[in-house]
């Protein structure tokens, strides 16, 4: 290494400090950019932790290298996590409104069965755990399809493993 040195070279290799070492006045912007991505990705964690079960598609994550990033490329992973968090946002907005007219389906369900003959509703439509369905279906099987007599059962959840 040291003739290397001696020579003029510069060692070489993924470890080696950048020669466009980072400016001195960056620093405080370096780390206000590190505060705000840090911040960004705690939203984003947040948003995905509240649509679980759920799974939000948020596309892949930006390929960025290992190593300490320059300015241009810690505002490009600011910049992704904005767009990724408002996306997070409208998807989580989108499931809420999902499960907001399924409950309200399920209302009218329970007021009226005979108009919603056949209709099933998952609980996981509903946005609540577990595999149980509520259905619409004649009381007192042919009979009651006959008579026009409907009623809205919930299965007892999920099946037993074989």
């Amino acid at each position: 290494m040291e003739v290397l040195l001696e020579l003029g070279g510069a060692p070489a290799g993924p470890y080696t400090r950048d020669r466009q070492s980072p400016q001195t006045g960056e620093g405080p912007a370096r780390r206000a950019l590190r505060r705000q991505v840090a911040r960004l990705e705690g939203q984003v964690a947040d948003v995905v932790c509240e649509a679980f079960p759920e799974v939000l598609d948020l596309g892949p994550a930006p390929r960025m290298p290992s190593r300490v990033l320059a300015m241009g490329e810690l505002e490009e992973l600011r910049d992704h996590l904005v767009e990724q968090l408002g996306e997070a946002r409208r998807q989580l907005a989108q499931l809420a409104r999902t499960q907001e007219d399924a409950r309200a389906r399920l209302e009218r369900m329970l007021l009226d069965p005979a108009s919603f003959r056949g209709v099933r509703i998952s609980q996981r439509e509903l946005g609540e755990p577990g595999c149980g369905v509520w259905r619409v279906a004649p009381r007192l099987g042919i009979i009651g399809r006959m008579m026009g007599w409907w009623q809205v059962k919930i299965s007892s959840g999920c099946p037993l493993a074989t």
